[in-house]
């Protein structure tokens, strides 16, 4: 029967197959263009001082106050947005390990999140350039953010897991993931704040049961020194407890399946 947090543990115990392999993955991805891997950093500049600059007027706010909100909500919305959509098909991509006997699922699984995990750090120097020149920044907001980046992977953790299995059973899973996460990203309070869907709406309503809103305001908030609903604290507490006792379930159950269904 299989253990997730047997297999997890030994995983991290040996990381030079999921840490070298993502590495590798993203080095060849890029490896034949000019710019190489500068280009893991465009999607940063993007976001920030390019959709940034552009709605930073229509919210009434100067790039120096919105460049900042920008910069943070797209890289925890990045960083848990790549963890699942890698995470959909990273079997399937390692088919050829797992028939071959590296049936130590938890390896692929944190091969998923080393590769968000580059992209989180991908995008530090466009964000540090926003909160450099954010003029109300809270310093003790950064004595939050271990914490608040600890709780995004913890949970970023189980959703590979569950995603992880789905995807191996049902490969288009991948592609809908892929499709409806520019929905998601609209629907999350990163281009936009979140004083402009009040509770009462059916679009706040919506907005709040969007957990990619609870990460990115746990996580910004205490930075900017902008308010967090105690909803907020709830949400993510329920959803970390529960989700990785799911992820434990889905493991020790479906694990053993995933060579069948590759």
């Amino acid at each position: 029967m299989n253990n997730f947090w047997r297999d997890l543990y030994g995983s991290i115990k040996e990381p030079e197959f999921w840490a070298l392999s993502s590495w590798l993955d993203i080095v060849v991805k890029y490896r034949k263009s000019s710019l190489g891997l500068l280009w893991v950093l465009m999607p940063s500049i993007v976001y920030v001082w390019g959709l940034g600059s552009f709605f930073a007027s229509i919210q009434g706010k100067t790039l120096a106050h919105f460049s900042a909100h920008v910069a943070i909500g797209a890289m925890v919305f990045r960083t848990l947005m790549s963890s699942i959509i890698e995470s959909a098909t990273v079997f399937n991509g390692s088919r050829s390990f797992i028939l071959d006997g590296h049936v130590r699922l938890t390896d692929y699984i944190l091969e998923a999140l080393a590769k968000s995990f580059f992209y989180f750090c991908a995008f530090i120097p466009a964000t540090l350039v926003a909160v450099a020149i954010y003029p109300d920044l809270q310093l003790v907001g950064i004595l939050w953010l271990p914490f608040a980046f600890v709780l995004t992977y913890v949970n970023a953790l189980w959703v590979t897991v569950a995603f992880s299995l789905i995807g191996a059973r049902f490969p288009d899973f991948g592609q809908l993931i892929s499709n409806i996460s520019i929905f998601i990203f609209l629907l999350t309070p990163i281009i936009w704040y979140p004083d402009n869907m009040p509770a009462d709406s059916v679009r706040g309503q919506l907005m709040r049961f969007n957990p990619f809103y609870h990460f990115v305001t746990i996580f910004r908030a205490p930075l900017l020194g902008e308010k967090i609903e105690m909803m907020s604290f709830w949400y993510v507490g329920i959803m970390t407890v529960c989700g990785l006792s799911l992820a434990t379930l889905l493991y020790r159950r479906y694990a053993r399946y995933v060579p069948l269904w590759l």
